[in-house]
């Protein structure tokens, strides 16, 4: 089990600079909206325990020496639940940072709704939901720290419905609480390190390092107004001539020993901070996303690592490519797969779903994509994730509408046709430049947008 902070403490691991905002004008009914016997008294008891008025305290907060609207729980408050107060508090803090055009961090301890204001409690999640729609409407980022416990609405509402969830370690998180669960329960599912391998949240953090990682997690996401320019294209990382065949071109591009993504995106940020899944209960190792610095500047990136790219791995990509677009950061996709993933388990999954998914976060983007083609480029699970207009090519990379085995396959050739069929394909990096698909063949300078 995480320690359990109270409400300042959590707020004093993150920051020195906390002012706390006036709480809203509070119904004063002694026993709440149910007539609750004996509501005001534990109220009472645990306002003297805790020094605090409600589970929520908020206020603006500087972090990293960057400006946010701070919320922070106190468990010791009723579980830190959530009641009609507290709902007046959380939608004060949203409107707050909607005027002041501020991302907002919630620091997360809760039990969930408190029973002793039945259904009023209850829609306090409606609220909730909607302060936070009108915030992501404004712009601004919300960044979610999901301590010991995070359960129930304000799971479902603030932790899960932020764009990025971090969480400390050992921390109970999930919508059943630990008196609810049905017997036999997994409890690993219920904690932060379970929620991380289902792709539910973005990170696991230890506290001594939460500060930073707020901080440099506000710097990435900052909030921009007007349509920034391109992410510079990175610079090739082997230098190589140009491929004389096709099936040299293939060889190259599948070869083990040329720079793959973790290798470009090494050299491209000075500053990477990953995201982590795809809400929905997926993982896909083989795609790397998140948001960066490149040369002090944000960029969002998708990678794929030469790997047949999961269902899970494009709602990732999309998911990163939309909040991007809102924040106004642009977005560098590296593309490397020799096609999405065609087993059962991908088509159970979803896969032509995702993919459509992804094509559609790029189609709508209002912010630029730069799209490097690093290694192979198969079919429309590479071209999901390419740039229509300003994708580029390296040396040792190949693009082509299949795989040529596979087209080989589709056209009744034998097997020895391969090669030839990678001609005919013109799937060379040179190839796609002649035919308007690719902007250039990068060499190991960078080319400026």
């Amino acid at each position: 089990m995480a320690e359990r902070l109270s409400a300042r403490a959590a707020i004093a691991a993150v920051t020195a600079d906390f002012t706390e905002s006036t709480a809203p004008r509070e119904d004063t009914a002694a026993d709440g909206p149910l007539g609750w016997t004996g509501y005001a008294d534990s109220r009472a008891r645990a306002a003297a325990r805790t020094g605090e008025q409600e589970s929520v305290v908020h206020g603006l907060a500087t972090v990293g020496g960057l400006r946010c609207v701070l919320v922070s729980f106190e468990f010791g408050f009723l579980g830190g639940s959530l009641g009609q107060r507290t709902g007046d508090r959380l939608e004060a803090a949203y409107e707050e940072a909607v005027a002041r055009r501020l991302p907002l961090v919630s620091l997360i301890a809760t039990g969930g709704s408190r029973m002793q204001e039945g259904m009023i409690a209850l829609t306090q999640l409606h609220r909730v939901a909607r302060a936070s729609a009108r915030l992501r409407a404004a712009g601004p980022a919300q960044l979610a720290v999901l301590r010991d416990p995070t359960t129930g609405g304000g799971w479902a509402t603030l932790g899960a419905g932020a764009d990025v969830i971090l969480a400390l370690p050992g921390a109970q998180v999930g919508f059943a609480g630990s008196r609810v669960r049905p017997p036999g329960a997994d409890p690993h599912a219920y904690t932060a390190e379970g929620q991380l391998a289902a792709g539910q949240i973005d990170a696991v953090v230890p506290p001594q390092e939460l500060a930073a990682t707020v901080a440099q997690w506000l710097r990435a996401l900052a909030h921009h107004d007007a349509v920034p320019g391109p992410a510079p294209v990175p610079a090739a990382l082997a230098a190589t001539g140009l491929p004389r065949t096709g099936w040299d071109a293939v060889l190259r591009a599948r070869s083990a020993s040329r720079p793959h993504a973790e290798a470009y995106l090494d050299a491209y940020f000075t500053l990477r901070l990953p995201v982590h899944g795809d809400r929905c209960g997926g993982t896909d190792p083989g795609l790397l996303c998140g948001f960066g610095l490149h040369e002090g500047r944000q960029v969002a990136y998708v990678a794929q690592c030469g790997t047949a790219t999961r269902p899970a791995g494009y709602r990732a990509a999309a998911r990163v490519i939309r909040l991007a677009d809102r924040l106004g950061i642009p977005v560098l996709t590296l593309v490397d797969t020799p096609g999405a993933a065609n087993d059962a388990e991908a088509e159970r999954a979803g896969a032509g779903a995702a993919i459509a998914d992804a094509f559609a976060a790029i189609a709508a983007a209002r912010v630029p994509v730069t799209t490097l083609v690093i290694g192979e480029g198969g079919s429309g699970g590479a071209l999901a994730l390419a740039a229509p207009d300003n994708t580029h090519v390296t040396a040792d990379s190949y693009f082509s509408v299949i795989a040529p085995e596979l087209a080989a396959a589709i056209l009744k050739r034998p097997p020895d046709q391969a090669h030839a069929t990678a001609d005919q394909l013109r799937l060379r990096p040179q190839d796609l430049v002649d035919l308007g698909v690719a902007r250039s063949v990068v060499g190991p300078d960078p080319v400026e947008p």
